[in-house]
């Protein structure tokens, strides 16, 4: 066993061949940084390839989130379309970062998985979750602010358009029974203890099979995914990152008020 870093509140320790990354700001719910993401694609980007790690487990310290998003006070700043297109355009980065990590990843799910959160789980090979878990980007009725497309890609390739178009427009957040009919999930644990017993137990099956025909699997699919033609968003997040709504949506958060929307 390797002692576990620490590094911009993301803990990483490998045991027995299996990587477990956790994203570890309990009190503010593990809501993400800058550097925890960049953090997380530097794991996911390094792990190395000698067999010496076979299966990296994601997850979020405690029991009542995952991960529940960006971490808003970061967005306080925003005021030019280039930083909004910045901030997207790096969620991508990060986000690529853990599909192409060549090791299976297995995202172990409790509780709140939102936001870029979300984002994260769903560029995972895997996600296991707890009973309570709630995933879903409920944009529209907080910031205010919009997916890119690659994120937006991402996600109808797992949930299929319609239930996405209807998840972001009313804003719910999807339950845990509804995640694994729907095929986001493939398991439910009743609790974070049995969750991550079972992470365990999951990895230490991926960890005995062929590790080339996951890998080679992974980068077909991937390949796949990237065959799509590329959509140019940058002028659509220029547009609502710079927006009045965009400001009222972070005051009204940080205030703790409901917004009001005037659609500029």
């Amino acid at each position: 066993m390797q002692p576990a870093t620490t590094t911009d509140h993301i803990l990483y320790e490998i045991r027995d061949g299996v990587g477990f990354v956790t994203l570890n700001r309990p009190a503010s719910r593990n809501a993400l940084t800058f550097e925890m993401y960049a953090r997380l694609a530097d794991i996911c980007s390094t792990v190395p390839t000698d067999g010496s790690v076979r299966v990296l487990v994601i997850t979020g310290a405690g029991d009542k989130a995952f991960a529940a998003g960006t971490d808003i006070a970061l967005f306080r700043d925003f005021k030019t379309p280039e930083q909004g297109i910045a901030y997207e355009t790096g969620a991508d980065a990060y986000f690529k970062a853990i599909e192409a990590c060549p090791v299976p990843t297995i995202a172990a799910i409790a509780g709140a998985c939102t936001g870029g959160g979300a984002g994260i789980a769903v560029c995972c090979d895997l996600r296991i979750a707890t009973a309570d878990m709630k995933y879903g980007f409920p944009i529209a009725r907080t910031l205010g602010n919009c997916l890119s497309a690659a994120t937006l890609a991402r996600l109808v390739a797992v949930l299929g358009e319609p239930r996405v178009v209807e998840l972001l427009f009313t804003a719910r957040l999807m339950t845990s029974d509804e995640a694994l009919r729907v095929g986001l999930v493939s398991e439910v644990l009743p609790d974070h203890a049995s969750l991550m017993a079972r992470a365990h137990a999951l990895a230490q099956t991926l960890k005995s099979h062929a590790p080339l025909t996951l890998s080679v699997t992974k980068q077909l699919l991937r390949r796949m995914r990237q065959a799509a033609a590329k959509v140019d968003d940058h002028d659509l997040i220029a547009q609502v990152y710079t927006s009045a709504d965009f400001r009222e949506g972070l005051t009204s958060f940080l205030a703790k008020r409901p917004p009001q929307w005037t659609g500029r």
